[in-house]
């Protein structure tokens, strides 16, 4: 089992060098989620977030990793296996004195003479070696002066309450005397910018609305964060595209009794008549005032309306952001249930190793959607049966917005988010 456990800290130090985020003593919450999402990406297995925090030794846990968990971190450095990892990764053990039944001699044994002046003399050497570099380690050490964190400065500042929005970053990391110095968006480490060390200012893009936690980053360590929320005056709709999303009007997305696009307009508007992977997201993003993240109920109508030739699977999420985390609700045809991948707000839950045929849709109709949290529990009904109650430890912080997504086409009827006896938020579309 020492052997074992050496070989997965080998494998988790592969992870953390391909990676490239820093010191894991400093990952977040976030940075967690993203590992996961990369090792199912990849591997095509869900490790939950609790599971990976348990590996990184960021929840104390008894039991060694399952061999499911063992596969799926090999497999996402490369290997077929843990057993393929095993073999090509042997790890030091203390060496035997016997090597295929027989006692290995000595250097003293069977007349061997031993030269003690050669051995004195690279005894003495490396003493002298090692007492240099005791010192000069020391010396180096005192003149290293730490640095107070809560005087290094990074802030963020939004030109403008519209869509992009550039973000000024002010900053000073010149403390650190380091020539690697990052500012990063968000969560997504392939949204990080590397900046001047000695610099003042640095300006980023956001495309897209939301709660980020922006993050400067010196020597691939974590070392200040600011919040950066973009925020939507209203509904917006964007289509997902690469490296620029499209925007779509408010004239565009309303329709007769819905907010939402039609296969015609996702054609016109992409270019191609097939949506498959191609996402249209609706976003509400502000403060809602009077709703408790830990006691609320979010109720919806909505339907995927694509046509299945143009998009096969048809999914459907709808997503509800808070300061802390989100919830994830997924849908999609009823034969696509494998892809879905559910997130409660403290843990995910896949298609892959988890029975979602609940969660499958006749997106011939309207489909009704209400996701409620209680005493730590949430839960989902569709069309009015439950089909999921969970608990959730990690409450979403404060709400801060809303969001539906579609791959392809999709209309939304009717939403409110109503805390009992506080805040309610209602809207019911319709063309003015």
């Amino acid at each position: 089992m020492e052997k074992e456990k050496q070989l997965l800290v080998k494998c988790r130090r592969l992870i953390e060098e391909s990676l490239r985020w820093g010191d894991s003593s400093t990952w977040s919450n976030d940075d967690f989620e993203q590992l996961s999402e990369k090792i199912f990406d990849k591997t095509r297995v869900q490790l939950s977030i609790s599971t990976l925090k348990r590996i990184w030794g960021k929840v104390r846990y008894e039991n060694f990793p399952t061999t499911a968990t063992l596969n799926a971190l090999a497999g996402f450095v490369d290997y077929e296996s843990w057993r393929d990892f095993r073999q090509k990764n042997e790890v030091s053990e203390p060496v035997s004195p016997f090597e295929n039944g027989f006692e290995v001699p000595s250097p003293l044994q069977d007349g061997a003479k031993p030269k003690s002046r050669a051995v004195s003399a690279l005894v003495v050497f490396v003493v002298i070696l090692l007492v240099v570099l005791a010192i000069t380690y020391i010396s180096f050490q005192k003149k290293q002066t730490p640095v107070d964190l809560s005087k290094v400065k990074f802030e963020a500042a939004k030109v403008s309450d519209t869509l992009p929005n550039s973000v000024i970053f002010n900053y000073d990391a010149s403390a650190f005397n380091s020539d690697s110095v990052y500012i990063q968006q968000s969560w997504d480490p392939t949204r990080r910018e590397k900046v001047d060390g000695n610099g003042k200012q640095y300006t980023s893009i956001y495309y897209n609305p939301g709660y980020f936690i922006a993050k400067l980053v010196v020597d691939n360590k974590i070392k200040k964060e600011c919040i950066v929320s973009i925020k939507t005056s209203g509904w917006k709709g964007i289509i997902e595209a690469k490296p620029v999303p499209i925007y779509l009007s408010e004239k565009e997305i309303k329709g007769k009794g819905f907010m939402g696009i039609s296969d015609s307009l996702f054609h016109q508007k992409t270019g191609s008549p097939v949506f498959n992977d191609i996402w249209v997201k609706f976003a509400n993003v502000h403060e809602y005032n009077g709703i408790d993240a830990g006691n609320f109920t979010l109720e919806t109508t909505l339907r995927n309306s694509s046509s299945v030739e143009a998009s096969v699977c048809r999914q459907v999420k709808v997503i509800l952001l808070g300061t802390g985390s989100a919830i994830v609700i997924p849908f999609s045809d009823k034969g696509c249930i494998s892809n879905l991948d559910l997130l409660t707000g403290d843990n995910y839950i896949s298609g892959k190793n988890h029975d979602m045929s609940a969660f499958g849709c006749d997106f011939s109709q309207f489909q009704r959607i209400k996701c409620s949290v209680a005493g730590h529990h949430l839960k989902i009904y569709l069309n009015d049966k439950l089909i999921l109650d969970t608990p959730q430890k990690i409450t979403l912080g404060k709400i801060e917005g809303i969001r539906f997504e579609f791959e392809g086409a999709g209309e939304v009827k009717y939403v409110k988010l109503s805390t009992p006896g506080a805040g309610v938020y209602e809207e019911q579309f319709y063309r003015d």
